[in-house]
């Protein structure tokens, strides 16, 4: 009992529903569709087949509204930060897809998201204060604690099942992230997406959206436990979705997946035949022409006739071939029907890949508990993917070459993981790219009681123990191939930031705020501002990758060759001189270093044209 009133509304809601359950949708009703059930005669607004919720074109603007923040470097908290190109970047994934758009566009091969499965205890950030301004939005999504991470208050919202608009949240949240992730994508590249069955008819709804419905390539089936849980209410769920769609499906080639040792038992050579292992396949098909029926003859004897309703795979010259080279087999006693001996030494390398991923092949959730538990990080995370889950997917479509693989949902960093340790086997250079909101970790859990404050930094410490536990175990091994030394064991840590740049605000309402506006700008960039944290916005808003080759010369930066010189520090004809020697295809300088000398700025400018050279002053 809770001590309340009977709520006479609720009661009739609750038997309408049990009545008439077509008519509610998400625990509201929809008035149209109760008017349809009852015979009325209703014309439903904009018929078509369409996927619609409360707070669609709000969620449109959240998707189309810039972002200026930036990115910048943590050397501190990197390993290899000069050398290594795998990238994980601590902030708020739907800033930080926005910022990744210019320097990431149809690059990345592949990504994988576990994204909160909205089973009515999930916080998460939804774009649920529409009315707010841009900076308004910019200052919640920032607050920050005492200590400067992140907050709850103002970020996250438990969405609850009794909410009214439960679904309706979870698909604004999601929509603008998969826009921006599609954009990301290569022509050939994938998206594999984790799901629960919470969501997934609406998930596969929204990416049929985004990324068109004729780019799906399967609902893949995980077998997530290797136990049943005979305490559940109704059945055991032993199971997880994930959602692969292509970028263009037409360009997407998977490779092959090797075959499991039960596979290869099926091939054995008991009449030792000179081409090896076997295993016995039917002769007949469902499908076939005229000139694959009827009966044949073998040599032995033996006439054989396909079964009803079926055709010979092989027409009778391809028949007396097999035949001839004693590639049929007819049982041990020589009297069985008639079937082909498929040559393990002639089939494809692989197998094709199925839609239901068995956890003997793909690891499960008490697998990826043990893997923390190797780098002394047990019970530290909840429900994490084990990485045999992701090395699978990452082996299905990326080369070994250096194909980029994004997880912007990264949790305790399983994709980071995967990679390194994938990498580690085939000797492939694959790179990975991870985002994770510094959410602070509940106080009560062994997460913080072991000292980590927020996600992310259990996600950056168990990537640095890979690391270490990797470089430990080369240690006294023959490399044989010379491939060890040549592994990227490093990581670049980044952190969302707001622009080092002033912001022009758009909502000037009165002479003294656009005079305020003025006299703020005659200085555009902010005064804490670093000269690295400069240099990486830059190259971002000019669409370099966060890990370019960055070389410090006198008095500029020279950036992947000679794409880009920076001028960055101070502006004089020495300096001009030198890099115009060095003939990049673009410089981006300063409009401050030329302390309004109108006619160095001047001049430069016209010895970068007839350079050739792009220049740019900002």
């Amino acid at each position: 009992m809770d001590g309340k009133s009977l709520n006479i509304t609720e009661e009739k809601l609750s038997k309408l529903k049990e009545v008439i359950p077509e008519a509610f949708s998400e625990n509201k009703i929809d008035w149209e569709k109760l008017k349809a059930a009852l015979g009325e005669d209703v014309e439903f607004k904009n018929e078509r087949y369409v996927l619609n919720w409360a707070g669609k074109s709000d969620a449109f603007k959240v998707l189309q509204s810039p972002t200026t923040a930036t990115l910048v470097p943590d050397k501190d908290e990197s390993l290899n930060f000069d050398t290594t190109e795998n990238v994980f970047i601590e902030g708020e994934n739907l800033e930080v897809l926005k910022v990744l758009q210019k320097s990431y566009f149809g690059k990345i091969k592949m990504i994988y998201i576990d994204p909160p499965y909205n089973t009515g205890n999930d916080n998460f950030i939804y774009p649920d204060k529409f009315s707010e301004t841009k900076g308004e939005y910019l200052s919640r999504i920032g607050d920050k604690d005492e200590t400067g991470y992140l907050t709850r208050e103002g970020l996250f919202r438990k969405n609850s099942k009794d909410s009214g608009h439960y679904h309706s949240n979870w698909l604004s949240m999601m929509y603008p992230r998969l826009f921006l992730a599609r954009n990301l994508l290569r022509d050939d590249g994938v998206i594999f997406v984790s799901i629960d069955d919470n969501e997934v008819h609406n998930l596969r709804l929204l990416m049929n959206e985004v990324f068109g419905e004729e780019n799906f390539i399967a609902n893949v089936v995980w077998e997530k436990k290797y136990t049943r849980a005979n305490d559940a209410k109704w059945f055991s769920d032993n199971h997880d979705h994930i959602l692969v769609f292509g970028r263009e499906k037409e360009n997407v080639i998977f490779n092959l997946q090797e075959r499991t040792e039960e596979q290869l038992k099926a091939y054995s050579n008991p009449d030792r035949h000179p081409k090896g292992k076997w295993k016995a396949t039917p002769l007949h098909a469902k499908s076939g022409s005229e000139s694959s029926v009827g009966l044949f003859t073998f040599k032995n004897g033996v006439v054989w006739n396909p079964p009803k309703g079926t055709y010979r795979r092989f027409n009778d010259e391809s028949m007396k071939r097999l035949d001839n080279n004693n590639e049929i087999w007819f049982g041990k006693d020589g009297k069985q029907v008639p079937q082909r001996k498929s040559f393990l030494s002639e089939v494809k390398e692989g197998v094709t890949p199925v839609t239901i991923w068995k956890y003997k092949d793909a690891g499960h959730n008490h697998e990826a508990n043990e893997e923390l538990k190797k780098l002394a990080l047990a019970g530290i995370f909840t429900n994490p993917k084990p990485t045999q889950l992701i090395r699978l997917m990452i082996q299905l479509c990326t080369e070994k070459e250096a194909d980029i693989i994004l997880d912007f949902f990264s949790g305790s960093a399983t994709t980071a993981h995967a990679v390194l340790d994938l990498n580690k086997e085939d000797g492939a250079n694959r790179k990975s790219i991870l985002v994770q909101l510094p959410e602070k970790c509940d106080e009560k859990s062994e997460a913080y009681k072991a000292g980590y404050k927020t996600i992310a930094e259990i996600g950056k410490e168990r990537i640095r123990r890979v690391i270490k536990k990797i470089k430990k175990e080369q240690e006294g091994t023959l490399d044989l191939d010379g491939k060890a030394g040549d592994q990227d064991l490093g990581v670049k840590v980044f952190k969302l930031q707001d622009s080092n740049f002033k912001i022009w605000q758009t909502n000037i309402k009165t002479e003294e705020q656009l005079l305020e506006q003025l006299q703020k700008h005659l200085e555009p960039l902010d005064e804490n501002a670093k000269i690295e944290d400069v240099l990486y916005e830059l190259l971002l808003k000019s669409g370099v990758p966060l890990t370019a080759k960055i070389e410090p010369k006198e008095g500029f930066y020279l950036v992947n060759d000679t794409e880009i010189a920076l001028i960055l520090e101070k502006v004089d004809k020495k300096i001009v001189k030198t890099v115009i020697d060095v003939n990049p295809q673009k410089v981006i300088t300063l409009d401050r270093l030329f302390k309004n000398n109108d006619q160095l700025k001047t001049n430069t400018a016209l010895q970068m044209k007839d350079a050739g050279i792009e220049f740019k002053v900002v």
